[in-house]
């Protein structure tokens, strides 16, 4: 499942789905919100 910026998918890791970008960012809280990739700045994420 596919999630952008602003929504609280749960705690986990999530992988930036930017053609090639490495990112991956782990929230910690039910309540914690995805973030823009610091890397490359979109906001197309998926639960690894």
């Amino acid at each position: 499942m596919k999630y952008t910026c602003g929504e609280s998918p749960g705690h986990g890791e999530y992988r930036c789905l930017t053609n090639n970008c490495p990112e991956i960012i782990s929230l910690d809280d039910t309540s914690d919100k995805l973030p823009p990739c610091r890397l490359c700045n979109k906001c197309n994420w998926e639960r690894v």
